[in-house]
């Protein structure tokens, strides 16, 4: 069977959002390499659907994700339902934001298909056995700044394709598309911490997840937090897994949720002051979804752990709910 190519897939998709940039609220444009540029919440409009999308193509078309609404406590969210057939390629295989950039002071985190072509990071890939090998590259970008020149040379470079075969999607965090495709990331949030946790990804056969998508917030920092505390604090992933050691795999789930870490409870932006702003003096098992259901197939037996706190999501999101 042919290897699913996470670009080609991811590829198609892009062609649907760039030949109808009106109705997703984008503005797509060439760069003078030739390379597109999508821009999905920095100067253009953006929205739900936009969110919608490229969060598909973040999981390189191996998933599909929706826009619904759910309730956590009294609030009524707007939220996203991601699920896949192909959880460790669609997850770590690509829409994991384990790119970062740093060119020429243009500070960026990138995640979606491009990284199968430059394995980054090349640890993960040989992990899972996976690699792309499509002559066009997309690479999703969660900035507010459009990329210089040479960050895109260093792209085409690590990527192998040409500038003319490249794709970069631009996501401001304080955009709605921003926020709609950070909570589309609630499957690769929880497979990052079962992965830690010492779970197997390729055992992990089907996967479906939900999270909160959070209200806008035009600063940066505060509006980075309100997306961690969507999947910290409300978020759902639920993972069909073939598994041989049942208890190690109960053990592994207990720990799974974001409720197992110690720096727990408070919302992200208070919790980052605390580490003066430093992302690594975070406790790292806080990086989880709120609530990890992981049903065995091998035995039948489905383990469940966590809880949705509406009330941190309530302050995190400055919502009052009488």
């Amino acid at each position: 069977m042919k290897t699913l190519s996470v670009n080609r897939l991811g590829w198609k998709l892009l062609e649907k959002l760039c030949e109808n940039p009106d109705f997703y609220g984008v503005k797509v444009q060439k760069a003078d390499s030739g390379t597109t540029i999508v821009d999905a919440g920095i100067k253009a409009k953006g929205g739900l659907q936009a969110g919608r999308i490229i969060t598909e193509i973040c999981m390189g078309g191996c998933g599909k994700a929706r826009i619904t609404s759910k309730k956590y406590g009294k609030l009524e969210l707007p939220s996203i339902f991601v699920s896949t057939d192909h959880p460790t390629i669609a997850t770590l295989g690509s829409q994991y934001a384990g790119w970062q950039i740093n060119e020429e002071g243009y500070f960026a985190i990138g995640s979606g298909p491009a990284r199968a072509l430059a394995l980054k990071p090349k640890e993960i890939y040989k992990e899972i056995g996976y690699k792309d090998d499509f002559d066009k590259a997309i690479v999703v970008l969660e900035t507010a700044k459009f990329p210089p020149a040479t960050l895109l040379e260093r792209l085409v470079d690590d990527c192998k394709v040409l500038h003319k075969n490249l794709a970069v999607i631009l996501t401001p965090t304080t955009s709605v598309a921003g926020a709609v495709q950070v909570s589309g990331r609630i499957l690769e949030t929880g497979i990052h911490k079962l992965r830690k946790l010492g779970l197997n990804p390729n055992t992990i056969l089907y996967a479906w997840g939900c999270a909160p998508i959070p209200p806008i917030h035009p600063k940066f920092g505060d509006a980075m937090a309100r997306t961690n505390d969507a999947i910290l604090y409300g978020g759902v992933a639920y993972y069909a897994v073939e598994y041989e050691d049942e208890d190690e795999l109960q053990r592994i789930v207990k720990n799974a949720p974001s409720s197992a870490s110690k720096d727990y409870g408070k919302p992200f932006i208070e919790i980052f002051k605390e580490a003066s702003y430093d992302f690594y003096r975070i406790d790292p098992n806080l990086f989880a979804p709120a609530i990890v259901i992981v049903n065995n197939t091998r035995t039948g037996t489905t383990f469940q752990c966590g809880k949705i706190d509406a009330e941190a999501l309530a302050k995190s999101f400055g919502v009052s709910a009488n």
